[in-house]
Parts: structure tokens; sequence; C-alpha cells
């Protein structure tokens, strides 16, 4: 049988050529039941996946000029989960699998090699496989509608597209921007992760968003610029300072009304430079909620989308090898992929399923994996009234996450912790 193969959108291509061995970039969506999951059926729901979804069932491979995937006529096996979250997708697992099913408990987890797709295509996608497992478990009829697909239909063409391609405006915006304040810390041991996740009431978020007058990222992103602050400020004086920006994904589909199920987001470095003066926090979220509108227009995505799209037209660059490639795609990378933000804040915002799926799915939640340059990383996700603030790290120092919860709880928020480390 002849395996379709697909082409790495704009977006994916970076991710092998920075990977490192202790490093990939990776993320994790994942919906907690009120009972627990049953893994024979969560396998039969994996496998009907293939059908609607054969674009996640692919292997990674490397060819002379480019990367490629291929889908795999192997099954994705279901698997208990283990260790931590977004342990290392080797080079050597990724040419097996690109994702990862897992299952602990009430837990049902999927984890992305990034070339696949963005946030808000691995929602997507988990929340189809739990209607298929629903569906298998307990005899529902689970109406197609939202984010619910017909399982068992071939994935339509504008699903598969490279939507960055079909965006790209005619100048490239400029990558020139000024380094920002690099969180640190002790590498903690044997690439252990540390999760702590931040349980809040939605209502409370967004009332409190809404006495600053801003969205919920843009409290969340000033309350961090806040946090960072305040440690630059301990460590050097003002005249050595560098900027605290935090990066800000933004999904490109609701601005130019694609359906397309791979990566199409790009991210804004959006923050203050302490050097010119304090901040309060009211004028932080002014500053970074006036920043994120004026940036997160068609217009300027559409420029910041040709600098990423012109490269790979460059009839030089096409005819080059690709280990070639993966020298310079790793360079600039190192330049100005990362030097921008102090760290991410990831916000697929809600998870909207239907109703008879609620009552079986009791939260849902999104973690992305610590950066190759910096060690912290925050992912936030809505549902069923919770929202779960997940901060990720690499390093033993919890003190970003204390200044940034403390915070929230200052401002009136109640916010339950949890973690995976004691």
């Amino acid at each position: 049988m002849q395996k379709n193969w697909y082409r790495l959108d704009t977006a994916a291509l970076i991710f092998p050529a920075i990977a490192r061995r202790d490093w990939c970039n990776a993320f994790r969506v994942s919906a907690g039941l009120y009972e627990p999951v049953d893994p024979e059926i969560l396998q039969r729901a994996t496998d009907d996946m293939r059908r609607r979804f054969p674009f996640y069932f692919v292997t990674l491979h490397k060819g002379f000029f480019w990367y490629y995937l291929e889908e795999t006529g192997r099954s994705v096996r279901v698997r208990q989960d283990y260790a931590y979250p977004l342990t290392f997708m080797s080079s050597r697992e990724l040419k097996e699998n690109c994702l990862r099913v897992l299952y602990y408990k009430n837990r049902i987890a999927v984890e992305f090699f990034h070339s696949l797709t963005d946030g808000r295509g691995g929602s997507i996608f988990l929340c189809n496989l739990v209607a298929r497992y629903l569906e298998l478990r307990y005899g529902l009829k689970i109406p197609k509608e939202g984010l619910i697909v017909d399982w068992n239909a071939p994935p339509p063409p504008e699903e598969l597209e490279d939507s960055f391609l079909k965006n790209a405006g005619e100048v490239a915006a400029s990558r020139r921007e000024e380094v920002s304040y690099r969180l640190h810390g002790t590498r903690s041991e044997q690439g252990f992760k540390t999760l702590t996740c931040g349980i809040v009431e939605t209502q409370a978020l967004l009332d409190t968003a809404h006495r600053y007058h801003v969205t919920v990222t843009a409290l969340l992103a000033a309350v961090m610029a806040e946090s960072i602050i305040a440690m630059q400020n301990a460590e050097r004086p003002r005249r050595r300072q560098r900027p605290v920006k935090i990066t800000i994904p933004v999904d490109l589909r609701r601005l130019y009304g694609s359906r397309t199920m791979r990566n199409f987001s790009l991210v804004l470095n959006i923050g203050v430079d302490p050097r010119y003066g304090d901040y309060t926090l009211e004028e932080l979220c002014k500053t970074i909620y006036h920043q994120l509108c004026a940036n997160a227009t068609p217009q300027n995505m559409a420029g910041m989308i040709a600098a990423n799209v012109q490269p790979q037209q460059v009839v030089a660059l096409r005819l080059a090898p690709a280990a070639l490639k993966n020298v310079v795609m790793d360079a600039v990378y190192h330049q100005s992929g990362e030097s921008g933000g102090c760290l991410n804040i990831s916000n697929i915002t809600s998870l909207p399923l239907p109703d008879v799926m609620q009552h079986y799915v009791e939260r849902a939640e999104f973690i992305i994996g610590p950066q190759r340059s910096y060690p912290n990383n925050c992912s936030v996700l809505s549902y069923g009234g919770k929202t779960y603030i997940n901060m990720i790290r690499s390093i033993r120092e919890s003190e970003l996450e204390r200044r940034f919860f403390s915070r929230l709880v200052e401002l009136g928020i109640a916010v339950e912790i949890e973690s995976n480390r004691r």
C-alpha cells in the first residue's frame, strides 16, 4: 500500500532543525474524566481517529532537501502515562510516531511534536478522540457540532493546507528585536520538568480582567511581566537591565478564516523596558493590551508570515541540502527565535464540548514544554467554569510561580495549586 506523505508547513520546518539530544518542541493536551479510562477502548478510539486525521498519524523523515512527514502503517499504541509530562521525544521515536496517546487513572492525554500542529489543532484532535472514546464506552450519540466532526469521514482538503503560504504579505516584516531578560536557574536533575498547575474560577479571572479593561491573556501577561520585573530588580541595577517581554502566540485562523489543522500561529513579544521607569499593574495591563491589539492585525501578521515564507522561495536555499539548511535555520533561531521574550503565555481559551460530553469530562488542560533557551513556560485553558494555568520549568527554583500565583491571590483570585513535585 502506498503511503501518503506531507510537506512540513512553514512553521513546522524549524522544529526538526533546532531539536537537540535533550530537547524538542512538543506540547500536551489532556482531558480528565469522571471515571477511570479503559485502555482497550481508548486504543479502539485512537485507531478510529486515523481515517479523519491521517496527517497526525505520521513519522518524521529527513530527505536530501527537506524533512517530511509520512503516514505510518503502524498503530499508535496507547500507553500508560509515566514519569513527567513531555518527556523527551527522540529522533528514533519520531521515526515511529510523532504523537503519543497516554492514559493514567481518569486522564487521557495526547502529546504532539510541534511539526504536526499547534495547540488549537491539538485540542480539536483531543476533543474528537475523547468523543469517540465516550461513544464506544457508553454508547452515546454525540452531535457533530462545534469542535466535534464525523470521525468516519475523510478530511476536507482545506485542513491539510499550509495557510502560511496562502496568507503571506508582499513585504516581510523585520526580525530585528532587542534581546529580552533571560530567566535562569539550576537545571533539574535528569531533565525533570516540574509542573505547577494553578486552578482558578474563570469568572473571577474575567471579572479582574474587565476591571482593568483588558482580556484575560493581557491580564496574565501583565502579572507575569510584573513578577519577572521584580526578579530582575532583585539581581541587577536598573541601568543594566533588559526589556521584559512575554511571548504570546496568536491563532491566525481567526484572522484569516482558515480551517487548517496544521500549524497556523505566530508569536508576538509584548512588554516593557524597566530601564525607563517603574510600572504599576494597571499600566502594564494597558501597555500589553494595546500592543496586542496594535500588532495582532491581518496586515501586520501578513508581514511576519512573509518573513518566514520568503526564505523558502530563495532558489539557492531551496537547492541546498537539508544538513546545510539545518545549520542556517539553527543560526537564525539562535539569533532571533527566542531572544525577544522571557517566556511564553499560550492561551487557547476555552474548550467548548457538547452538553452530553460535559457529563463525562471533568477537566481539560494544555501544557507546553520549556523552550530551548529559557527554562520556564506557561499555558492556559478554560473548561467547565475553571481555568487551568500550567507553569512548567526545567530548573529547581520556583520563585516565578510563587510570585505569579501570589499576585493573583492579591488581586482577589483564589488559586488552588497542584504540582508533580512534592
